[in-house]
């Protein structure tokens, strides 16, 4: 083991530590709107959203909110949708100007909306969402409005974004469950002075949004329509329309019950009116440049647990380092000292009489003269002792000089998975990188998936360099049709299940469904940007570049593999060891699904925690694939081209078993579309990490075995 060794592990520990400094620092946006006095501010509609379902809903799409009117509203009409990004499209944002009124500074004690009128199925509808428990989001200088919150010391307050629709509750008289929609919304937004010239000449920045739902009855209202006693307790907007039993009535004139539900559109209709407030508060304490941290505050108190994970995570990369430490030490020994190699480097192999057949060389090797004792004496291999049958048991690798290197089965489907792996190793390290620089970042809504997706679309070119240039490893010769394959199979498997899932969504009339639209975008952008990039790629690797160069030649007749004991079997093998990446990784992987799927309101932004984890992951993953890749080559066993992708990629099965854990015990989701949304999402993103980890695995595994070889000489 080299003597630097030690010293670039300490370095790579102490820069990932530098990075848990900046787990909170972001760019809050790239521009700072200021508002004067009796300007008007646009507040923006975009959808609501369920901790128990996985389908969302563009708000204006509900039957019983009350429509846009097409006015004009800071100098544009309401209902208009907002160009969105492709981040913002996939994650089912539908924002849209509305009709609220905002002013600067000015103070509005009701406001009168509409009185929109819904029939039975809206009204059956807002109940259907309100037992889910849906939440609305609104936008006011990119801030999504707020339900505000204080700890139980009432010493720190935080934000969870979205507000909710209605409530549930249960009668005193008859105890059945009764629905309550919030039709009054008081909006608070929190402002200070603009700093700069914007300040001198009167700008305000807004530094919070806060939305406080109430419901109120119809009755007793002013001639505006406005509650008349807004402040104080009000009995709430029931969603209920009396059934008509008419038509059950004259069918059963003598039954002495009828149910309450009844499907006949007999033209009933309830009137909800929706109103609101609207309050300027000044805020000096909070900067704009730290106005989202409220969304973050609740998650600073789990900075323990995070710590917690990256001790977990150094301790058991700290223990594999010490085995592959050893492993690099046995394997410098026998290739330099006395077990197995002249002073020269050459490979000596000693010859023993087979005992089962199954473990002996193919072909006797000469030792060069001088290092043995009499070449010819034919008894000196049924002498051999016992600690030199240990020896050649030890250093059983060396037997795989003529085969480690032979091309392996379906290489001509390797090649483009690893150049698939490599464009996803390529995207996330730009998408942690960016996003421990704050670039991406709340503000930056939709930001993640959409550079995510351009990050990956122009890797095209380190895919088709790296996929081309093993294939022609490989010995293959139809390059062409190992560039389709690199540029359409994985894309084309993802492109495909997503699409297949879309058609559940599309039926439900749910925004997460991707617009007509948006898949042909996929599509061009895959076809018409993605794959000639990988076609340039391959052609420079193909045709410029020569093939990886191998220090021993691979023989004409394959070597007979041993019966292999069944922990190096590939799938026992494979799901050993992906346990331990799994390991050092479990515990930032809950806050992450918490983010996901279990806390829709709040916003995973620790980044520099994920991001330590991540390399010490990775880092795990390449200690892993080196010690399992040692010992597939002592068992004689010269098949690890894919195997390593197996081990590097183990890891993914276990996550998605914590997946559906997760589900099981901690989600509350309902319905079969959220069910198969839930488990067909985890499959596809375990399916990306497994790739991702296991391009890993396999170029740790050839740098290693070519190293070793490399430091032989077979005569």
């Amino acid at each position: 083991m080299p003597s630097g060794s030690p010293t670039r592990l300490c370095q790579l520990f102490a820069f990932v530590s530098l990075i848990s400094f900046i787990n909170a620092f972001y760019i809050p946006g790239f521009s700072i709107k200021s508002y004067v006095d009796d300007e008007v501010i646009p507040l923006q509609v975009n959808k609501v959203y369920s901790d128990r379902s996985q389908l969302q809903y563009a708000y204006y799409d509900l039957p019983f909110v009350c429509p846009p009117t097409g006015k004009l509203h800071a100098g544009h009409p309401s209902g208009r949708s907002v160009s969105l990004n492709l981040g913002e499209v996939l994650r089912g944002d539908r924002i849209m100007t509305s009709d609220y009124d905002l002013v600067m500074g000015q103070d509005q004690e009701c406001q009168y909306l509409c009185s929109h009128k819904t029939d039975r199925q809206g009204v059956q509808r807002a109940r259907d969402l309100i037992e889910e428990g849906y939440v609305a989001e609104w936008i006011v200088d990119n801030l999504p409005g707020a339900t505000s919150f204080v700890t139980v010391d009432r010493t720190h307050k935080y934000y969870a974004a979205g507000f909710k629709i209605g409530y549930k509750d249960f009668s005193p008289l008859t105890a059945k469950q009764k629905y309550y929609i919030n039709n009054h919304i008081t909006l608070v937004v929190r402002y200070r002075k603009a700093s700069g010239r914007a300040g001198n000449r009167g700008g305000k920045v807004i530094v919070g949004f806060e939305v406080y739902p109430k419901s109120i009855e119809t009755a007793h209202r002013d001639s505006t329509g406005c509650p008349q006693e807004i402040r104080s307790d009000n009995n709430g907007m029931e969603m209920y329309i009396p059934p008509n039993n008419t038509k059950l009535a004259s069918q059963y004139p003598s039954s002495s019950y009828l149910p309450e539900a009844d499907d006949v559109d007999d033209g009933s209709t309830l009137t909800v009116p929706y109103t609101y407030a609207v309050y300027f508060r000044e805020d000096e304490t909070i900067e704009w440049s730290k106005r989202w941290d409220l969304y973050f505050n609740n998650q600073e108190e789990s900075n323990v647990i995070h710590w917690l994970a990256i001790v977990n995570s150094l301790v058991i990369c700290s223990l594999l380092t010490v085995i592959v430490i050893m492993v690099i030490n046995r394997t410098y020994r026998q290739v330099h000292g006395k077990d197995g190699a002249g002073d020269d480097g050459k490979l000596l192999l000693k010859h023993r009489k087979p005992t089962n057949g199954t473990k002996s060389p193919r072909l006797r090797e000469k030792a060069p003269a001088g290092l043995l004792e009499q070449s010819g004496d034919t008894g000196r291999d049924d002498d051999l002792s016992s600690d030199e049958e240990f020896v050649e048991d030890i250093s059983g690798w060396k037997l795989l000089h003529g085969d480690v290197f032979r091309a392996p089965p379906y290489a001509g489907y390797l090649a483009p998975l690893i150049g698939s792996g490599m464009q996803l190793v390529f995207m996330a390290t730009g998408l942690l990188v960016l996003s421990c620089f704050g670039i991406l970042n709340p503000s930056f809504r939709g930001g993640f998936v959409s550079v995510g997706v351009g990050l990956f679309v122009f890797a095209g070119v380190i895919s088709g360099y790296f996929s081309s240039r093993l294939y022609k490893t490989f010995g293959g010769k139809n390059w062409r049709k190992n560039t389709f394959m690199t540029a359409l199979l994985f894309p084309g498997l993802l492109f495909t299940t997503i699409f297949i899932l879309n058609l559940f969504v599309w039926a439900q009339a749910s925004s997460t469904a991707l617009p007509f639209g948006t898949l042909v975008g996929l599509i061009a952008l895959m076809l018409l940007i993605q794959l000639p990039l990988v076609y340039v790629g391959s052609w420079y690797g193909f045709h410029q570049s020569q093939p990886y160069e191998h220090p021993t030649k691979t023989s004409s007749v394959p070597r007979l593999i041993p019966e292999q004991v069944w922990y190096t079997q590939n799938i026992y093998g494979a799901l050993i060891a992906g346990f331990v990446p799994f390991a050092v990784v479990f515990i930032e992987l809950l806050f992450v699904f918490r983010s996901l799927w279990q806390d829709k309101s709040g916003y995973y932004y620790v980044f520099g925690f994920l991001s330590i984890v991540s390399l010490v992951g990775i880092l795990t993953v390449v200690e892993v694939t080196v010690v399992a890749t040692y010992i597939m080559l002592c068992q004689e066993n010269y098949n690890w081209w894919w195997q390593s992708v197996f081990i590097g990629g183990g890891s993914s099965f276990w996550i998605f078993l914590y997946c559906i854990v997760f589900y099981y015990t901690k989600l509350n989701v309902h319905g079969f579309i959220s069910g198969l949304l839930f488990f067909s999402y985890s499959l596809l993103a375990c399916t990306v990490y497994g790739l991702l980890t296991g391009t890993v695995g396999f170029l740790t595994a050839y740098t290693f075995v070519r190293r070793i070889y490399g430091a032989i000489k077979a005569d």
